[in-house]
């Protein structure tokens, strides 16, 4: 090979000095984000409360066993959901009796209106002394997936037997927590003499299991005909997540902003019938199972960094650990790589696409018939960045059979994003409480709800929906939901009360704005 010419040489040395310089200067750039955003420390959250009664938790001994006795008692209600048709009511019909029961001062106080709604769900109304304060809602729900005996650790999903330090039950993470957390809450706020400056709603459905038509849709559309505007709404949703994510050094108070859309679609084939001893090229059930092959092999398109997703990970930044702490404050140069690793898990890759999940499936009537027809039901979780139009189009593309029929037995598109600012009053209540009542939380940054809950029905109120369970979430808690060993420790539910109980004193302050705190300092 012939000797490179001086000419040649220097202009490679030249172009090797560049290069070397822009990357040098690429990684201070990237180091510099990422150390620019380090948080500074605990900043304020709400500012001197001036002149503001405020009474302490510190809750005593029997008022901690009198809580988890509630909890326990409302747990043994079953108040199973099974289909729309098809609802424990005789349980349902017993909690209105049980919480009147348990939270006396609740259903005594002349500043609280209670009302049934729907036959089984329950509004209240508490008038708050200060009628110039827009009122918020605290929203729960009281119903509950059916459980089995079957490999739990606990005879009974519905004992609420406590082991280890743990109340086992199903409803004890979803939703019975929230429902007795509120009104515990306000029972210990009455019993120390306080009545709240802001007015205030607290919703507790029925049938949220169900889509929530008949109770909190009912609830929703009664306030609204009161003309009622909320100044934020708070459901369940989000929790505190604790070793959950990886890197993260410390606890994070993980609020959601939004909650995904969802198409439920039957698909079916129809075709037909014969004696198999002649069978066609293709049956119904050939057919169909090629075109959800499809579905689940050519999954929806990855959307990160196009929903409110990709916030979550920016002001989580500066609690990564070393080299995280790089990679997540500089998505405009990781977020193809950060996406592809989050695709990993089923939890992670829910939050940066739409989902699919086939879920049933029915074909055939006898061992020697051609099926004459076979259907199957698909579950669709819709992300953000898309619409119920646009899935539904590339559902279309994707199967690329007209054999296949496709229906929308029910659709939504995935809610409003709400607001994450310094200005906005609830998030800078969220953000105060979590100071007090959980100083080991790092930070608090948005999350998308990958799941639905009744704030859905709540859009014509506020456009300030934010859903976020106050309880520290462990890696083994996720296959709870709806799962084998659902569970709560007496001391998250203790946290949870206390959380309640300072949040509706914090809202009580009248705020002025704060502009020169992030969010993500706690």
């Amino acid at each position: 090979m012939a000797a490179l010419s001086p000419r040649l040489r220097k202009a490679l040395c030249a172009a090797l000095l560049v290069l070397c310089a822009v990357t040098g200067v690429l990684l201070v750039v990237l180091v510099a984000r990422a150390y620019a955003m380090k948080p500074a420390g605990p900043a304020p959250g709400l500012g001197a409360r001036k002149g503001e009664r405020r009474v302490e938790a510190a809750f005593s001994p029997q008022e901690r066993r009198d809580l988890k006795e509630a909890l326990k008692g409302a747990i043994r209600l079953q108040t199973v959901s099974f289909a729309p048709d098809d609802q424990n009511t005789t349980a349902l019909a017993e909690f209105g009796p049980y919480i009147r029961k348990v939270f006396p001062a609740v259903f005594s106080a002349p500043f609280i209106q209670h009302e049934v709604v729907g036959e089984y769900s329950h509004l209240f109304t508490i008038q708050g002394s200060d009628p110039q304060l827009q009122p918020y809602m605290l929203l729960a729900h009281i119903d509950v997936v059916p459980a089995s005996p079957t490999g739990w650790d606990v005879d009974d999903p519905f004992s609420a037997e406590e082991r280890d330090g743990f109340i086992y039950g199903r409803g004890t993470l979803d939703n019975k927590n929230s429902v007795m957390g509120i009104l515990q809450a306000l029972e210990f706020l009455l019993r120390r003499n306080y009545r709240p400056r802001r007015s205030f709603y607290i919703g507790l459905g029925h049938d949220e299991e169900l889509d929530g038509q008949k109770g909190a849709v009912k609830i929703a559309a009664e306030l609204e005909s009161r003309g009622v505007k909320l100044s934020f709404l708070l459901d369940e949703g989000m929790f505190i997540l604790d070793g959950v994510v990886t890197g993260l050094k410390r606890p994070a108070a993980i609020i959601a902003i939004t909650e995904k859309g969802a198409i439920t679609a039957n698909l079916s084939v129809t075709m037909v019938p014969g004696h198999s001893s002649a069978p066609p090229k293709r049956t119904s059930i050939g057919i169909l199972s090629e075109a959800l092959s499809r579905l689940e092999q050519q999954p929806m398109p990855n959307m990160f960094g196009k929903g409110p997703e990709i916030m979550m990970f920016e002001q989580l930044a500066p609690e990564f650990s070393f080299p995280l702490n790089i990679i997540m404050a500089n998505l405009w140069l990781f977020a193809p790589i950060v996406s592809r690793i989050l695709e990993q898990t089923p939890a992670t890759n829910a939050m940066v696409r739409t989902t699919t999940a086939i879920t049933m499936f029915h074909a055939g009537v006898k061992s020697n018939v051609i099926p004459p027809s076979a259907t199957a039901t698909v579950n669709f979780r819709i992300h953000p960045a898309q619409t119920v139009a646009e899935v539904l189009e590339i559902i279309e593309k994707t199967i690329d059979d007209k054999r296949v029929k496709i229906e929308a037995e029910s659709a939504f598109d995935p809610l409003p994003v709400s607001p994450w600012d310094n200005q906005t009053f609830g998030l800078r209540v969220f953000r105060q409480t979590i100071l007090d009542v959980f100083p080991d939380v790092g930070s608090m940054a948005p999350g998308i709800c990958i799941g639905n809950t009744d704030s859905r029905h709540f859009t014509n109120l506020t456009n300030a929906i934010y859903r976020f369970n106050p309880v520290v979430f462990k890696p083994d808690d996720m296959p709870r939901f709806h799962g084998l060993n659902e569970r709560i420790s007496v001391e998250s539910f203790e946290k949870q009360v206390e959380f309640l109980f300072q949040l509706i004193q914090n809202s009580d302050i009248d705020l002025s704005p704060n502009p020169h705190v992030a969010f993500h300092e706690l």
